[in-house]
């Protein structure tokens, strides 16, 4: 699985219309493409002009498989919408990795040890 991490910095007093507008217009738009898993919103109580913006993809191809003429469609439409009130700050890529219960289990057990790891 890989993850498509981004931050924003927004207009405080445009951050919930900035989401909503997202979810109508990025969100919809990436949803009809194959790959597409889901999307997390993340807004921050302590810092009101900042979103983080968490995108599934099945595989990096497939992300990457979206036309650029698509992509930059999209974007004029946000636009359009929200005009200068955002600025993409941080984009970064990601792979998760998945272990067992057990090994997870141990590992967390061991960390939280009272005497630590392998006494």
């Amino acid at each position: 699985m890989e993850i498509e991490w981004l931050k924003f910095r927004v207009n405080p007093d445009r951050r919930e219309e900035f989401v909503q507008k997202d979810a109508e217009i990025w969100t919809a738009a990436l949803s009809q493409y194959p790959g597409f898993i889901s999307k997390e919103v993340w807004i921050s109580p302590d810092d009101l002009a900042e979103v983080v913006q968490v995108i599934r993809w099945e595989t990096f191809e497939q992300w990457q498989a979206i036309p650029p003429q698509a992509l930059e469609q999209i974007e004029a439409q946000f636009r359009q919408s929200m005009g200068d009130s955002y600025e993409l700050l941080e984009s970064s890529r990601y792979q998760i990795r998945k272990f067992s219960n057990e090994t997870e289990h141990q590992s967390l057990r061991q960390a939280h040890h009272p005497y630590g790891r392998g006494r």
